[in-house]
């Protein structure tokens, strides 16, 4: 069945695989809050492996300009696993601002969201992400970057140290 999809359509592929974004940080999300010295989130415990959009991108000009990455699967991660918590006080200790991570139910996170009239489909993606997405299954180290580049993924704290000298953090 794969030959016959692949013949008629004609078109080689690879598929990238990514969890939550080290930018998220920086350029999305929870840029507001790191700023207001205050990030509260519906997560807890649970070990993510935050991986280098830079990273990603890496692998999608490999696999687009290279040679050898067709019908490969890259399931791409950074190289360890950090808690939202730990991710924050990186950020936090690199910057020297205080900056304090509260862990709130998932219920007071989507009334919080409704009362600043963000869109119920919104509201549903994000409910989503931490109680579906955030259920530890990602909670593993992949070795995608490397599969691709050759190359071990950046670190969160090389993120971090690359992000504050653009002072988008306000230092």
């Amino acid at each position: 069945m794969e030959k016959q999809a692949a013949g008629y359509a004609g078109a080689e592929w690879t598929i990238v695989r990514a969890s939550w974004f080290c930018q998220n940080f920086s350029e999305g999300v929870f840029l507001e809050p790191i700023l207001a010295g205050h990030v509260a989130l519906p997560a807890g415990d649970v070990g993510e492996p935050f991986v280098d959009t830079d990273d990603i991108a890496d692998v999608a000009v490999a696999a687009l300009t290279e040679e050898g990455h067709h019908k490969k699967i890259y399931e791409v991660t950074g190289p360890r696993l950090l808690t939202f918590k730990d991710a924050v006080a990186e950020i936090a200790k690199a910057t020297g601002k205080q900056i304090q991570y509260e862990q709130i139910p998932m219920p007071d996170y989507a009334a919080a969201l409704t009362e600043y009239a963000v869109p119920p489909d919104v509201i549903s993606l994000i409910t989503y992400l931490f109680t579906e997405v955030l259920d530890g299954r990602n909670a593993k180290i992949t070795n995608g970057v490397e599969q691709a580049l050759g190359r071990k993924p950046t670190d969160f704290s090389e993120y971090v140290r690359k992000t504050v000298a653009t002072g988008v953090w306000g230092q």
